[in-house]
């Protein structure tokens, strides 16, 4: 993510570990990057899923505290089990101009999940998962433009009254928009449309750790060396 990232002009990456402290390895990473960035721990409480939940309400708390002026940015909740292509940044989040979405690639069981858009304008969503929900999207589907987050005190609660499934829909509502305020993006064409991120997940390493029964060794493998985290 940091590579990917480190191609885009003009970002500020806010990194928020679910931890009573930073992972220095991951500081290195990010000091290395020369990406301007905030990295902080934030441990999830009781009340909150393990599911990053906490740790993006603490970001919106930092951004409306450092950014108390409606200054001309763009809030995105990047993952790090997600792909994106770098036109994402470029021709799609930057132009925001106050919520904008557009596809997914490989998440929910659905091959691409996405708005359903009819004249440029969103009528409902394309989702295997909970297709009901009033913003039927994925986290990595959306942007919402900076002057709509200061104008909102919504976080992302501990629970959702639409269910677990739904915590994107909360926040949307919770921050005041609307199907009619989404700006799609990618729809210019109605076939060959491009997915420009994918939920790609982090699949368990085939490593000895964690399939010993499969490789059936004694001994821990050697890192001849290296550093290695999993």
């Amino acid at each position: 993510m940091a590579n990917t990232l480190s191609h885009i002009s003009n970002i500020y990456w806010i990194v928020i570990e679910d931890s009573v402290s930073i992972v220095p390895a991951v500081h290195r990473i990010l000091r290395r990057s020369s990406i301007p960035f905030t990295y902080m721990a934030y441990p999830s409480p009781e009340n909150y899923p393990n599911r990053g939940w906490f740790q993006r309400t603490m970001a919106l708390k930092y951004i409306r505290k450092k950014y108390r002026r409606k200054g001309n940015g763009v809030v995105y909740f990047g993952d790090d089990d997600n792909t994106y292509d770098l036109r994402l940044f470029n021709k799609y989040i930057r132009k925001v101009n106050k919520i904008g979405m557009w596809g997914v690639g490989h998440v929910g069981g659905s091959l691409v999940e996405s708005p359903k858009v009819i004249n440029q304008k969103v009528v409902g969503f394309n989702a295997e998962w909970k297709p009901n929900r009033y913003f039927a999207i994925d986290m990595a589907g959306f942007a919402v433009h900076l002057r709509v987050i200061l104008n909102s005190d919504a976080v992302f609660s501990g629970s959702c009254p639409s269910g677990a499934g739904a915590l994107e829909s909360c926040l949307l509502e919770d921050l005041g928009l609307r199907r009619e305020d989404v700006e799609p993006f990618g729809f210019e064409k109605k076939e060959e449309k491009e997915v420009l991120v994918w939920h790609t997940k982090t699949v368990v390493p085939d490593v000895w750790d964690l399939r010993r029964n499969f490789w059936k060794r004694e001994k821990t493998p050697k890192t001849n060396g290296y550093f290695v985290e999993y």
